[in-house]
């Protein structure tokens, strides 16, 4: 009677045991399809910030004017409304924004007539500077988001191409090295033959001399030298480098300029070995603008001499007489930090200088050393002749007799009218040139012509985004809503990221590089859909298709955006203007179609149907 409640037992075991088990492995069995509430936290907070950066563009900008007074001086914004309203301009608003003051109009074509206006009205201690102000609510852009800038062709503007000369600059070193050579080797001379430096001695013990001091203080410089002469030569490398150096300096005070203009959006780039592109965007006026970038003055003061020898030059003054000056200036224009033109005591024009301190203790120095002796002020400047060749053209404003002392202050006269004056003070301000430039092409885009542009180009990619979006949601059916979904994040993403980054400019070429973006998405996602149908396919469920399809087109999607993102990089080191805006929205586009194709697509599945385990699901 015992043994059938036995195998009973035993049996009601086996049973037990085996749902254990069976439960165990499930429980043990990795959960797919799944992510992390970290995952889902990281990836909505990185959308909203794209999204909350995204909404200025949308907005769009007004133009404005920004005015800053130098001093303690601050304007009355009820005064430069009732000025403005005299002039029959209109403004949307007028806000004191600590020491500047910041007028957006109602009209962007009056932008220039403004800015004309208060430059006559406001005088010299005030900066009226060309601008764009943000037309989105305050609470977005007092978080520090702003819209994307417009390039050239966008909004209009003047475009400049700049060639730098650099013969005037190797004349300049040779030159340097003659005179330190002949400076310390009293019974010698020097000359340039070519692009060579040729130094006549009269001993052996000269030439080993002047060897020495080649080696010692211009090691760059190859020497060759004979019985009695020494020939120097620039190295390629040094040519290089002098180049580079040179046209690094010009780029920066080109920025310097057209900050004094009053443009602050200007973009200054360098093209080539010694070319400089300057972009303008909103100005329609190129000529004052033209005359500022192509001057190349510079201003320089030298001791007086009696005579004419080999350490001197002669220049003419303004009335032609023959001013003997010695070569080597005390002080060059690098040194002056500030320039303001101004009325002298007799009613005539002047330029007071204020220099830094290095310039102040050459001047102070030479100064007091020289109380009793003329200095003369040389005013030199580039042009090219019938043969396009450089030629430095030098002549002096002024000889004044140093009285007493010199210091960080001081004024020149002789300058001509107030308006050569303001001129001079300008150029000086913004710094002169280590060489001469010439403005070999230029191009004016119209303001009209910019926004046929841009409504042109957004519409192309609105035709696009709705066509690929349709395409997608019929093929696809419910996973293509899911892409198109992702399709649209990453256009806003897109957007964002342009706005988002300092530098990042949006051309006509570049809206061309949003609409291959919109090609790169649905790539992402086409691979990934057709690998899932691959594994359904095969007999798998559902939720394993989506997780093997998402592995295993994980790679090819790497490999086809690693590929196109070298060439968009390429692109951006090599081109130069609406070449770089393409590279710039291609590349950024490529990292935005990756994170919204692969994570946010699949967080929508997985949230979706990611835990469905039904086989007849269509895709």
């Amino acid at each position: 009677m015992q043994r059938p409640n036995t195998e009973l037992f035993r049996a009601l075991v086996i049973l037990l045991l085996k749902r254990e088990l069976h439960v165990k492995k499930r429980t043990t069995q990795p959960s797919i399809n799944r992510y992390a509430k970290w995952k889902y936290i990281v990836l909505i907070s990185t959308i909203v910030i794209m999204l909350l950066s995204a909404l200025p563009s949308w907005y769009g900008e007004n133009a404005a004017l920004h005015i800053s007074q130098r001093g303690n001086n601050t304007l009355d914004a009820v005064a430069l409304s009732k000025r403005l309203d005299n002039a029959n301009i209109d403004t949307l608003s007028i806000d004191q924004q600590g020491e500047r003051t910041v007028v957006v109009l109602q009209d962007p074509a009056q932008q220039a007539t403004a800015k004309a206006q208060l430059d006559a009205q406001l005088g010299e201690d005030t900066t009226v500077a060309l601008a764009m102000e943000p037309a989105a609510p305050k609470w977005i852009t007092n978080w520090g988001f702003s819209p994307i800038k417009l390039g050239l062709d966008l909004r209009g503007g003047v475009q400049f191409l700049l060639e730098v000369d650099m013969e005037p600059v190797y004349q300049a070193h040779r030159q340097m090295v003659i005179d330190e050579i002949t400076s310390e080797i009293r019974a010698s001379r020097g000359r340039q033959v070519k692009d060579k430096v040729q130094i006549t001695l009269r001993t052996r013990e000269d030439v080993t001399s002047a060897r020495s001091i080649v080696r010692e203080r211009f090691p760059q410089w190859q020497i060759s030298s004979t019985t009695n002469t020494v020939i120097l030569t620039q190295s390629d490398e040094e040519k290089s480098t002098l180049r580079t150096l040179t046209v690094q300096q010009n780029l920066q005070i080109m920025r310097s300029r057209l900050t004094e203009l009053g443009i602050t959006e200007a973009s200054v780039q360098r093209q080539g070995e010694n070319r400089i592109r300057i972009e303008l965007p909103g100005v329609q006026d190129p000529a004052t603008a033209k005359d500022v970038i192509g001057a190349t003055a510079s201003l320089a003061f030298h001791d007086v001499v009696n005579s004419a020898n080999a350490h001197s030059k002669t220049l003419n003054d303004n009335h032609d007489n023959p001013v003997v000056v010695n070569r080597r200036a005390v002080l060059g224009g690098e040194h002056i930090i500030d320039a303001r033109a101004g009325v002298g005591e007799m009613g005539t024009a002047e330029v007071n200088i204020s220099l830094d301190s290095m310039g102040g203790r050459k001047m102070s120095q030479f100064s007091r050393a020289n109380i009793g002796n003329p200095m003369a002020t040389v005013y030199s400047e580039y042009s090219r002749d019938a043969n396009g060749v450089s030629q430095q053209v030098s002549n002096v404003i002024s000889v004044a007799t140093i009285q007493s002392q010199l210091g960080n202050r001081f004024r020149i006269t002789g300058v001509g009218s107030m308006q050569d004056a303001q001129e001079l003070a300008l150029l000086l301000r913004a710094g002169s040139l280590t060489a001469p430039v010439t403005i070999i092409e230029e191009r004016t885009i119209g303001p009209s012509l910019g926004a046929e542009n841009v409504k042109n180009g957004f519409s192309a990619l609105a035709l696009g985004l709705g066509f690929t979006l349709t395409f997608i949601a019929l093929w696809y059916r419910r996973l293509g809503w899911v892409a198109n979904a992702a399709l649209i994040t990453n256009m806003v993403m897109l957007f964002g990221l342009i706005a988002l980054l300092p530098g990042a400019v949006l051309t006509l070429p570049g809206i061309a590089g949003l609409v291959l973006t919109v090609g790169m998405a649905v790539d992402t996602n086409v691979l990934i859909f057709e690998r899932i149908k691959d594994k359904m396919k095969e007999g798998r469920n559902f939720a394993q298709s989506i997780d093997r399809g998402f592995d295993s087109a994980f790679s090819s999607i790497i490999d086809a955006n690693l590929t196109t993102m070298i060439v968009a990089l390429a692109l951006y080191a090599i081109g130069n203007g609406p070449i770089q805006g393409f590279a710039l929205t291609l590349g950024l586009g490529l990292l935005t179609s990756m994170f919204t194709g692969i994570f946010a697509s699949r967080a929508l599945i997985n949230l979706i149907w990611g835990r469905d385990q039904r086989r007849d699901v269509r895709v």
